[in-house]
């Protein structure tokens, strides 16, 4: 029996439906065995970047673009051996032969590896994976080219960076998606710890599936800090499934209806349209000129009007390929949705109330970063409970170059790694193919 009555139809990036009458429930990230696989891959996958490494000790730059040791230098023909190297990694990494260990090969100059479940099983956190993948990659070069004690530290300096001189993997050619622990500010938010501009080179640069990406990261991350319990689940699922699934297609059709010419204004406008057409609201008492609207499913009405901030983040940002336009997206679409309803904008207000404090530390007058380098873990992105973060990765995906720091400078070797797998690249497909 289903535990919601909730049923929704999903559709993809190109508006085309994928499946039908699809159980609310359908699409947990506790249920669906492709979000399941997803999570299990972020906390399992490894990238290790043997050009940088090989690049690192011929030149004595290790552990950052401004830490080189002159005269530490070491001529190793890294990527020439790739495959070797490759073999011993996998033979220290895998607990046994067969077992569920898988290394990629992009070309010699990239391995992805993914390490056992095994070793995440018998651990308290996801550490194990990149300790694990960094010790071997160590060893195998020490071994492969039977390197002496006193340039040993050397290759371990090009591996692991300047861990563990400093707390995180600073310069560090071996890379998680996910940060180290001990930068995750609170119980829960590993997940939510993900820079933008890696899921928009994850998902090349798609608005939608970069969206559906960061959605499923944040979403997930939720029900691990305990915010989708008892009824709360329901209203994350809904919001989950109208905005990062684009669930019976609203901000497809939103988009579609305003990309020509429309603004977050006309956006609104459909938005309230579509919500009366489906009897999500309906006009309420009248207090003088203006018109309330009431909703016996504010649940669901925060879906749509989720669905309404991501399409309208996507209209405005899409038009001026600009970026930094996305947190005064956030911030006024939803000013402009309380106005014309009465109701509460996305997430019930915290969707503004992130957007305030994200105009002035992304570009404002500190002008610290830019969106691309935001995540749900910021201490300024974090209090939305999980619909702030997709619409940033939709704006960076449309972004034509304006950021100070831009996808590729941040993120490329996440594209070239994580991108090459089709539950991250493609989720809206793998999601509705799981069910």
């Amino acid at each position: 029996m289903a535990k919601y009555s909730d049923t929704i139809d999903l559709y993809d990036d190109e508006g085309k439906l994928l499946k039908s009458g699809v159980a609310l429930e359908k699409v947990s990230p506790v249920v669906n065995p492709a979000i399941k696989k997803m999570i299990d891959l972020t906390k399992r996958t490894i990238a290790v970047n043997l050009a940088g490494i090989e690049n690192g000790v011929r030149t004595g730059s290790v552990g950052g673009k401004l830490d080189q040791i002159g005269g530490r230098t070491l001529d190793l023909s890294i990527v020439k051996d790739a495959d070797a190297i490759k073999a011993k990694i996998q033979s220290m990494v895998q607990i046994e032969d067969g077992d569920d260990t898988k290394i990629k090969d992009f070309g010699g100059k990239l391995l992805l590896v993914e390490v056992p479940k095994a070793r995440i099983e018998a651990a308290a956190t996801y550490d194990a994976a990149i300790t694990a993948v960094a010790a071997a990659t160590t060893y195998a070069i020490i071994d492969q080219y039977d390197i002496g004690p006193f340039d040993a530290s050397m290759v371990k300096a090009a591996v692991w960076g300047t861990y563990p001189q400093t707390m995180d993997m600073k310069g560090a050619n071996v890379t998680s998606i996910l940060s180290i622990p001990q930068n995750n500010e609170g119980l829960g938010f590993a997940l939510r710890n993900i820079p933008a501009n890696h899921v928009v080179m994850i998902t090349g640069k798609n608005a939608m599936q970069g969206a559906a990406l960061a959605s499923t990261f944040e979403q997930a991350g939720q029900f691990e800090m305990g915010n989708a319990i008892g009824p709360f689940e329901r209203a994350q699922l809904l919001g989950y499934a109208f905005q990062g699934l684009n669930a019976n297609n609203l901000v497809y059709d939103l988009v579609k209806k305003n990309g020509q010419t429309g603004t977050i204004g006309t956006v609104m406008q459909s938005l309230v349209e579509r919500a009366i057409e489906d009897k999500v609201v309906a006009p309420g008492k009248k207090g003088g000129y203006f018109q309330y609207y009431d909703t016996k499913d504010p649940m669901l009405w925060n879906a749509y009007a989720a669905a309404g901030t991501l399409a309208a983040t996507m209209v405005n940002c899409g038009a001026g390929r600009f970026a930094q336009a996305v947190s005064s997206t956030l911030l006024y679409f939803n000013d402009l949705l309380e106005h014309e309803t009465g109701l509460p904008g996305c997430d019930y207000g915290r969707v503004m109330g992130t957007a305030v404090g994200f105009s002035f530390f992304s570009h404002s007058i500190y002008g610290g970063g830019g969106p691309g380098i935001f995540n749900g873990n910021h201490v300024v992105t974090r209090h939305s409970a999980g619909f702030a973060i997709p619409c940033v990765v939709a704006a960076c995906s449309l972004d034509a170059g304006t950021q100070m720091f831009s996808p590729e400078g941040t993120s490329k070797i996440y594209g070239e790694t994580y991108g090459k797998i089709d539950e991250f690249a493609k989720p809206l497909q793998n999601i509705a193919k799981a069910i």
